[in-house]
């Protein structure tokens, strides 16, 4: 396991050098890192990238492994690690905050040990996920909705509260259409960078937010439905005569069985389909977790939430999440990623586990522990952006001493491959 390579023009950014923001799935890039006792942004007030680069200093850390809360060296870190997957019966893999390359070493690793993965985020991808599998979807991305966008409809949710560069990334172009309208349906109207010159308004929902959508969805696709307010039923008629309208929704603000009320979304956008222009776009995948779903997808054909094991592949949304397969027993170990922060923290769990994180999630608990650099600030990497098709590639701030999650899951699987066949 050696210090995490920077490559050649990859090296610590500077003032003449824009930095992209590792601590969002909207990957805001242009920045200009300010160093000092801790890095801050000279062009940015976001409060998730300072939170996030709060975390660090302006040079790489020096945490170092440890085995059941003692220091010890790379190689005795790489090989308990590896003797905790090779007596396990099945591992989980799980956290999953990682970028491109570290997801794709952790592939071959539970490849080599057949482990079952899931994303820290795992409920709130599935929502999306399982839309996509039941009827498909019409995601739209930023760069559409800002050239071309005439209606917003944010459903539930005022996406600046949990991603505050959203409107700014997604303002009216100079030459998009004029006289945006946003509506926020049941949420408090944003205000701020991005919206000048766009009206916005209020509305509230109609029963819960899952009656609001039906109801909307009805009246775009002319059926009758009762007690329908005039609120909503203007928004329906607008939603027809806009030119090109978004609906935006947050998946990590929906409870259990969300996946229907991502399907109903796509069936709205698809009524409107039929007469004028229409996409959907949903917030989430943070912490890597569009990344960690896309990675797996084109690796093994399907999403997270599935087991690689011996006689083959197999994905169960439900009955592999972890929370699920922790407090059934399902597993009996766990190796824990979290490359962007402290958090996501492993789950409290009483059987043997590997934890890749930030320094900062050292502790005493039993276990393994490795620390590892974080894409963005102290290596290079890539992360799959909130729509989804876009990969975005990563500059370090500093050029750190601690390895990467791939370079660690690569040594873990050299030591399971020298020391024989793993019992599965």
């Amino acid at each position: 396991m050696t210090a995490a390579s920077v490559p050649v023009g990859a090296g610590p950014a500077r003032a003449d050098r824009p930095w992209t923001c590792p601590f969002c799935p909207l990957l805001c890039d242009g920045y200009t890192p300010l160093p000092g006792p801790r890095f801050a942004l000279a062009d940015s007030r976001c409060p998730r990238a300072a939170e996030g680069l709060a975390r660090f200093g302006d040079g790489p850390a020096h945490a170092v492994p440890t085995v059941d809360g003692r220091a010890v060296s790379s190689e005795a870190a790489l090989a308990a690690a590896a003797d905790i997957l090779a007596a396990s019966r099945q591992p989980l893999f799980a956290g999953l905050a990682t970028d491109v390359a570290g997801m794709r070493a952790l592939y071959r690793l539970a490849d080599a040990c057949g482990a079952i993965l899931d994303h820290a985020r795992g409920d709130a991808l599935m929502h999306s996920t399982r839309a996509l599998q039941d009827r498909g979807v019409f995601y739209t991305t930023l760069a559409e909705i800002r050239n071309r966008a005439d209606l917003v409809v944010c459903l539930g949710t005022n996406p600046a509260e949990h991603y505050p560069e959203f409107f700014r990334r997604c303002a009216p172009a100079e030459d998009a259409p004029a006289g945006r309208q946003v509506v926020f349906v049941g949420a408090a109207a944003a205000t701020g960078e991005g919206l000048e010159g766009c009206a916005t308004e209020e509305v509230a929902l109609a029963g819960d937010l899952f009656d609001t959508l039906a109801l909307l969805a009805a009246r775009v696709a002319g059926r009758a439905a009762r007690a329908v307010p005039p609120e909503l039923e203007a928004l329906a008629a607008r939603m027809l005569a806009a030119r090109y309208a978004v609906v935006v929704w947050e998946s990590g603000r929906l409870p259990a069985h969300g996946a229907l009320f991502a399907e109903l979304v796509q069936r709205l956008v698809n009524t409107l389909n039929r007469s004028t222009r229409a996409a959907a776009f949903c917030c989430g995948g943070g912490d890597g977790g569009y990344t960690a779903n896309q990675v797996l997808t084109w690796l093994s054909g399907l999403p997270l939430r599935t087991g690689v094991h011996p006689r083959g592949l197999a994905h169960d949304p439900e009955r592999y999440a972890t929370e699920r397969l922790l407090a059934d027993g399902a597993v009996d170990a766990l190796l824990w990623v979290s490359s962007f922060g402290p958090e996501p923290a492993p789950p409290a769990a009483q059987l043997p586990r590997v934890v890749l994180g930030h320094p900062d999630l050292a502790g005493t608990e039993a276990g393994v522990f490795i620390p590892v650099s974080t894409p963005g600030i102290g290596s290079a990497g890539h992360l799959f952006r909130a729509d989804g098709g876009v990969v975005v590639p990563l500059a370090p701030l500093y050029a750190d001493t601690l390895p990467t999650v791939a370079e660690v899951a690569n040594g873990i699987a050299q030591r399971l491959r020298r020391d024989g066949e793993v019992p599965r």
